[in-house]
């Protein structure tokens, strides 16, 4: 089975790359951004399970990317990299929807622990979403158009 897909998003490069690198060893697909603004790009464009995501970056920081996220209305968990001082900025992030937050530098097995709870919740979100769906269709059956949409080919 294959693990969560994760979007990990830091300015620091180096950093990513070798998160990026104990995560995928570990069994997870992981793909980064290195900017707020491509981390939005990249999650307009597909579907990832958990984004763990840097606070402080230069341009859209952590809290406008979280903010922007949940304006998409993507289903996705939010994991916060935060450093020491900035917990405040963590326990915002939470009030404004994130699933939990991590100091950095944090330990991979750490993190691979807040990754599995997100990706679990994560799960549940999506079974509470089909099954609303499923329950407008049933109160409904014209409702079945506007609950699953067709594609447009």
């Amino acid at each position: 089975m294959l693990g969560a897909k994760i979007l990990l998003v830091d300015d620091e490069v180096v950093f990513t790359e070798n998160m990026a690198k104990l995560l995928s060893s570990r069994g997870y697909r992981v793909t980064t951004a290195n900017s707020g603004d491509d981390a939005i790009g990249m999650l307009g464009d597909e579907e990832f399970d958990v984004v763990v995501l840097d606070l402080k970056m230069p341009g859209m920081d952590g809290l406008s990317v979280l903010k922007k996220i949940k304006e998409m209305g993507v289903i996705t968990e939010i994991l916060i990299l935060t450093g020491q001082g900035s917990i405040d900025s963590a326990l915002e992030a939470i009030k404004l929807g994130a699933y939990d937050y991590l100091t950095k530098p944090c330990e991979i097995d750490e993190l691979v622990s807040k990754v599995e709870g997100a990706w679990d919740k994560k799960d549940e979100e999506l079974k509470k979403d089909m099954q609303e769906k499923i329950q407008r269709v049933v109160e409904s059956p014209s409702a079945v158009f506007d609950v699953f949409p067709r594609k447009k080919k």
